[in-house]
């Protein structure tokens, strides 16, 4: 198998693009990266995309010759691939990408994520969010993808201990991150007492415990790392891709405090690289509510089951922490357009590990982590970076 390395990032805005379409912000994402990585169109083998539900957001399937057409690539006959696991879309494209450059199959690939969620209502949006989860069994008896992650939170809450407080500053240290990302949907600050304050969703859950719907895209390009050097001074290097499956529905897990297909995702991504949690500098976790990053961050290993809020609150997953968890704001701060969501994760890592964080960069990054979710856990993608 060849080593695979990162040589091109880019990735829009994040917000409520209203005057951008989901073909403009693919496209924009795609250039900026294949800009990012010194090579012509003329290079590219092929194409992977990453998206949920582009058909139920705005009404347009066949995305993967859709993004070919648009950036001009269908003239070549590139083979083009769409793919989706609900959350997962963006970090299984990437896994696909990585698959087919290490496998000799292409050299030029560039692997894409976008969604494109506000141009429905709010309620449209979180019904097609909801449909990630068992439609059967969950959604269609009233049980929505908040309502899910409430009852996580509060199982979480009766078992250990976590507290309102620790899942409140979950979001009042990826808010503060998000403000040092110019590209973040929100880049403010905000207080326990804001999270506190706001309405409730979702008993214990409220409205700054939950990601928000967003637009966006986010996109890269891989190639064999024995000629990144060719394209960039500084490849970043895939050393483990993990990926791991679970029931679809919560009823059957044996404990909705631990996501195993985490667990599992995480021990292989490890094992191909060998390294261990103490090697990693830099995480961007799945927290598209506060509740799950404190499951990731414990699933994941860096901190022991029922400790991922007192280590939350004792600051440890902060910038200047024991290991810096979501630094572009995480979906909570940055944005959550789901398809784009698990390449948004590998751009900021890149970012991180070239040194080119800015105001966010963590002091002398070599390894970082990209943890992406579908629905609630059915699908887990971990990937590991390292400056090659």
């Amino acid at each position: 198998m060849r080593r695979v390395a990162v040589i091109g990032i880019g990735a829009t805005e994040f917000g409520e693009l209203w005057d951008e379409s989901f073909r403009d912000m693919g496209i924009q994402a795609g250039l900026a990266a294949v800009a990012d990585a010194n090579i012509s169109a003329d290079r590219i083998d092929a194409l992977y995309v990453g998206n949920m539900s582009a058909g139920r957001f705005i009404e347009q399937e066949h995305i993967g010759a859709l993004i070919a057409d648009y950036t001009g690539l269908a003239r070549d006959h590139i083979p083009a691939t769409r793919v989706e696991a609900a959350g997962a879309s963006g970090g299984l494209a990437l896994r696909q990408g990585f698959m087919a450059v290490a496998s000799g199959l292409h050299d030029i690939v560039v692997v894409g994520g976008a969604e494109k969620m506000t141009d429905v209502s709010d309620l449209e949006s979180a019904m097609i969010q909801s449909s990630a989860a068992d439609q059967e069994w969950e959604t269609v008896l009233g049980a929505t993808f908040p309502a899910l992650h409430a009852l996580i939170a509060k199982r979480h809450m009766h078992e250990f201990g976590t507290t309102r407080e620790q899942l409140a500053d979950v979001a009042v240290k990826n808010h503060k991150h998000g403000s040092l990302n110019p590209k973040a949907q929100f880049q403010r600050e905000i207080t326990r007492e804001t999270v506190l304050g706001s309405p409730l969703v979702s008993s214990p859950l409220r409205v700054f415990d939950c990601a928000p719907s967003s637009d966006g895209a986010a996109a890269v390009v891989l190639c064999p790392l024995d000629i990144a050097k060719k394209f960039t001074e500084i490849p970043v290097e895939i050393v483990g891709s993990g990926q791991a499956s679970d029931t679809l529905s919560l009823h059957d897990r044996k404990d909705i405090c631990t996501m195993e297909a985490t667990k599992v995702a995480a021990k292989r991504a490890f094992t191909m690289a060998n390294l261990t949690t103490k090697d990693v500098d830099v995480a961007e976790i799945h927290d598209n509510f506060t509740i799950s990053e404190i499951l990731a961050i414990e699933d994941l290993g860096f901190f022991k089951k029922g400790e991922g809020g007192k280590a939350t609150e004792a600051g440890l997953t902060g910038l200047e922490g024991e290991i810096a968890v979501n630094t572009s704001g995480g979906l909570k701060a940055r944005g959550d357009p789901i398809g784009a969501t698990g390449l948004a994760q590998t751009v900021e890592i890149v970012a991180q590990l070239r040194g080119k964080a800015d105001k966010r960069q963590v002091k002398d990054a070599m390894v970082g982590l990209a943890h992406n979710v579908g629905g609630t856990g059915a699908t887990v993608v971990v990937h590991l970076f390292r400056r090659a």
